[in-house]
């Protein structure tokens, strides 16, 4: 199905802001969490508090929607100002540096993924709170555990709230007139598969630009599909191996495959194409079947029907080597409300706050906390399925290593992606580069 340049912009724009709001309290009631009868942490917000809160930005309207909500609720019922700021993916690794660096800012920042390892020293003990809401609700995911625990201990420094997990996500009656019925689990068969969509004139495109989420999800697959990491279980740089080499080597015919551009995409370059039918297959969130989902044009919903997930490709992995970007809840040591910062994340992660919001943004965050799996939204609509485990899996940033903060340093560095992009784009040889990579994670890594 075509659409129109003028269909194309208004999605390229609903990529970043979905067209339409839902409103609050379409998923109100949550019935279907089990939940333990735990006591909660007796806080006690200190007297005249308020917060200040610093988090990524939108990629549908949902996340900010029921954020704000659920933070006004919060405001009723105990009298607490808080003011969220909601700003770029690109942006919020700076901003916790500043926050970190000056002692000064926001009370609580939602980072990403392994950057509260960079500021243990800086952030408050979690553990009393993360136990909580682990013993009410079922455990937490294993991503969430490796994320949010100093590694090798119990003492938890951060609050994983969910994780932005990246399947495949195709236009099946593309992928079919390419000759397949389904993405291919080997590297073989998603090469031929990528190299049909090229044929036919619907390529595949996949970010290797400095895209946080994107790039170094895709940069992640391509080492762990071919059973290459970043470093060993003792901690010691694995990039320069036989294995990064043929993955290297494989993303460069991978890349010819591709849609143009993607080496300057940032997290919603992909949005944009997939969008516009520029591209047939991508490796992302829910956010581009939300958009054409909830789109008010008939034909976009059309194509959202077209749309279909998959885990990734297992490639030479034992399974699939899917992770998640997890949004990971800092709460910094320079904020003179501790006890109302803590109350407030316990709040937010209640069912009654969380649910509706993990709900209404059907998949876009998956949940860290193993109670919400079981909420009927991920099975009522099929194609959900695929982001329902995203924070059900042992690849993480640094994997198989210790999660540090030199592994959030070469993440938050790209070390990774420019490896690939020096390679696929001619400026280096795959020995050179993996070389040159692993030389620059070693710097982190030295202790």
């Amino acid at each position: 199905m075509s659409i129109t340049r003028r269909q194309s912009l208004a999605l390229a724009s609903a990529s970043v802001a979905a067209a339409s709001i839902p409103p609050v309290g379409a998923r109100a009631a949550v019935t279907d969490v089990p939940t333990a009868n735990v006591p909660p942490p007796n806080y006690k917000p200190e007297k005249g508090a308020e917060l200040r809160v610093l988090r990524p930005a939108k990629f549908i309207d949902p996340d900010e929607v029921y954020w704000r909500a659920n933070t006004k609720k919060y405001t009723e019922a105990t009298g607490v100002p808080v003011r969220v700021d909601f700003i770029s993916w690109e942006d919020i690794r700076p901003q916790t540096a500043v926050v970190a660096n000056t002692g000064a800012g926001p009370d609580i920042v939602l980072g990403f993924s392994s950057d509260p390892q960079i500021y243990a020293s800086k952030i408050t003990d979690m553990t009393d709170l993360a136990d909580y809401l682990g013993a009410k609700y079922g455990g937490w995911q294993e991503l969430a555990m490796l994320y949010g625990t100093k590694w090798n201990t119990k003492n938890w420094i951060s609050i994983p709230v969910g994780g932005g997990a990246g399947p495949t996500v195709y236009r099946q009656s593309w992928v079919k007139q390419a000759g397949f019925d389904k993405i291919p689990d080997d590297l073989d068969g998603f090469l031929a598969l990528c190299q049909g969509l090229h044929k036919i004139g619907h390529p595949a495109g996949f970010a290797l630009g400095h895209a946080l989420g994107d790039a170094n999800g895709y940069a992640s697959w391509l080492l762990w599909s071919h059973n290459a990491m970043l470093v060993d279980e003792r901690g010691k740089v694995a990039l320069d191996s036989k294995e990064t080499i043929a993955a290297l080597k494989y993303a460069t015919e991978l890349q010819k495959t591709l849609v143009s551009g993607t080496l300057s995409w940032n997290d919603s370059g992909n949005n944009k194409a997939f969008a516009a039918g520029d591209i047939g297959l991508t490796f992302n969130g829910v956010s581009i079947y939300y958009v054409l989902k909830t789109s008010p044009d008939p034909k976009l919903n059309q194509m959202a029907a077209d749309i279909q997930h998959q885990v990734l490709p297992k490639g030479l992995a034992p399974r699939s080597p899917m992770s998640a970007t997890p949004m990971n809840a800092m709460v910094f040591k320079h904020t003179k409300y501790p006890e109302a910062a803590k109350d407030y994340l316990r709040f937010m992660m209640e069912a009654d706050q969380y649910g509706p919001w993990l709900s209404n943004c059907i998949g876009y965050w998956s949940n860290s906390l193993k109670a919400y799996s079981k909420m009927k939204f991920w099975t009522e609509d099929p194609k959900l399925i695929p982001y329902a485990s995203g924070m059900d899996t042992p690849y993480y940033d640094g994997f198989k290593g210790p999660v540090t903060s030199a592994s959030s340093a070469v993440t938050a560095n790209y070390t990774v992606v420019d490896m690939f992009a020096a390679v696929v784009t001619d400026n280096a040889t795959p020995e050179g580069a993996a070389k040159r990579a692993a030389q620059q994670a070693a710097r982190y890594y030295k202790t």
